[in-house]
């Protein structure tokens, strides 16, 4: 189904249609020269490692009715000129009689997430779309809203590191936030299918490269921020101004058209900050001890004044604005308590009934590869999560403490071709809240795997309950092998990730696949 016209496009880009020109239907943006079909426009973007210009040919061929360039040289005009499609041998004449407008674009990338808003008509606006971001639990709350949000009859959608698409009908996403481009054309499937709220996970590389430019938030979330993606930032002082440029309030600064209201986790150092600075926010505490200074704030809050941990999750005595109640939680672990009541918080602001939201909680399951939960008679119990960071993995083994009536065990290893500053932190952490540890290869990439389980092992302070094994399935077999039934086996830095990275090929391999046919099961505990 056409999308847009020529002439739309045209004025989207600041040009127009002349007078002797003919119009016609567009299908919709694409990137990606192998996905074009009929009748798309065709986006020839520079990358670091390929130019969209070498595959405007292929594209075209592909059915591409329009072709965009990027142009360094600012012009009062919109500059185009047309290709004429090479005819290959036993290929019809029309093809080749075809005059493919080619319109160059200036500074196309940073502009891009404008265009594509434009393009398929400003989507976010027709959808109540609650932006996440922070080091760690984007995936966690963005799942728990669109949970919350159809248990209270809301038909709901997520975009993010599991998947894209309506709840539970995820198709695997590439990026935690997709491209420019990918992030409106989702947004404008959810308009048609009918969707009232999408939970989004907004990633800092997503906000760095400006993907969510023009977006409209009902309401944006921060759960924390700690080390990670340093290969890419650099310091921790670009990695925060990435995050806060979500909300800020500063149109120099800020990369959405409006943050609306902001649920912010009082707990993190960073939430205090930005609090002060600005005027619409929700705070939320994971901590008794904050309680009286979250009340003392003056803004709508959400805390806690006691929490009961068991071996099925927790029972939370929450206090709040809108009222106080008794919440039980199926998720594990403290870290997973500031995680739900970052998402009962959420959905408070957007103004749906307290207890209501509070009874829905009881219903919430725990989101795949976060501290999932894996177990067989008379075997140890092994747990599941995508800690692979310092702070994540500190949180997981804390949270896994909770549970484990005998020695706590962590599998574990560092991603290759990412920030190795990491490395030794995540091995001082093993060595202080886990028992056993074994180390073994994550998505190694192009790097050597023992030079980066050397760096992890640079980290521990003792080394007479470690053992290295390269091979994650051969680690995760040994694990379970060696522990009692008593003991807790954390296998972390995957979570839901069905694939390793080994060189530059992808093999099929899932930790949870791995750990059931060792068990002996076939579904979750």
């Amino acid at each position: 189904m056409a999308i847009s016209t020529f002439k739309a496009l045209l004025t989207i880009l600041g040009g127009h249609l002349d007078a002797n020109a003919t119009d016609f239907k567009l299908n919709k943006l694409c990137i990606d020269s192998r996905k074009v079909q009929q009748g798309d426009v065709f986006v020839a973007i520079k990358g670091s490692m390929l130019d969209g210009e070498a595959f405007i040919p292929q594209a075209i061929h592909a059915g591409a009715s329009v072709v965009l360039v990027e142009t360094t040289k600012r012009s009062a005009d919109l500059k185009i000129d047309y290709l004429v499609p090479e005819q290959k041998e036993n290929e019809e004449n029309s093809l080749a009689q075809q005059r493919i407008p080619r319109i160059q674009v200036f500074r196309l990338p940073k502009r891009l997430s404008d265009i594509a808003n434009a393009f398929y008509r400003f989507p976010s606006k027709k959808l109540a779309v609650v932006g996440v971001t922070g080091t760690n639990g984007k995936t966690t709350v963005t799942q728990l809203i669109a949970q919350l949000a159809v248990l209270l009859n809301q038909k709901s959608a997520v975009l993010g590191t599991i998947g894209n698409g309506i709840y539970n009908q995820l198709t695997p996403s590439i990026n935690t936030t997709p491209s420019a481009i990918d992030v409106q054309e989702l947004l404008a499937d959810f308009v048609n299918k009918k969707v009232k709220l999408v939970a989004m996970e907004i990633s800092s590389h997503g906000l760095a490269m400006e993907r969510v430019v023009g977006l409209t938030c009902q309401a944006t979330v921060f759960t924390n921020l700690s080390r990670d993606h340093l290969d890419y930032h650099k310091t921790m002082r670009n990695y925060a101004k990435a995050k806060w440029s979500l909300f800020s309030p500063d149109a120099t600064e800020k990369r959405v058209a409006s943050s609306g209201k902001s649920i912010l986790n009082y707990d993190d150092s960073y939430g205090k900050r930005w609090q002060k600075k600005l005027s619409q926010t929700t705070m939320v505490s994971s901590q008794p001890k904050n309680l009286a200074k979250l009340k003392a704030l003056a803004v709508p809050y959400v805390g806690v004044n006691q929490i009961e941990y068991g071996d099925k999750g927790a029972k939370i005595y929450l206090e709040s604005s809108w009222g106080n109640a008794i919440v039980y939680s199926r998720l594990l672990g403290e870290f997973n308590v500031s995680n739900l009541l970052l998402a009962l918080a959420t959905m408070l602001t957007l103004d749906f009934p307290f207890f209501a939201v509070i009874n829905m909680a009881a219903y919430l399951k725990p989101i795949c590869g976060r501290m999932e939960v894996l177990h067989a008679p008379k075997k140890p119990t092994v747990i599941v999560d995508y800690a692979h960071t310092p702070d994540a993995l500190q949180k997981a083994l804390q949270a896994s403490r909770i549970h484990c009536k005998g020695d706590l065990w962590v599998v574990f290893g560092c991603g290759g071709d990412r920030d190795k500053g990491k490395r030794p932190l995540m091995g001082e952490i093993a060595t202080k809240y886990a028992d056993k540890i074994i180390l073994t290869n994550d998505n190694p990439r192009t790097e050597d795997e023992m030079a980066i389980l050397t760096d992890i092992k640079g980290g521990l302070s003792r080394h007479d309950n470690v053992q290295i094994i390269p091979d994650r399935a051969a680690a995760i077999a040994q694990a379970l092998q060696q522990a009692k039934m008593a003991d807790v086996i954390l296998i972390a830095g995957k979570g839901h990730e069905d694939y390793q990275i080994i060189g530059k090929t992808k093999h099929h391999y899932s930790d949870q696949e791995v750990v059931k046919q060792l068990l002996g099961v076939t579904s979750k505990a």
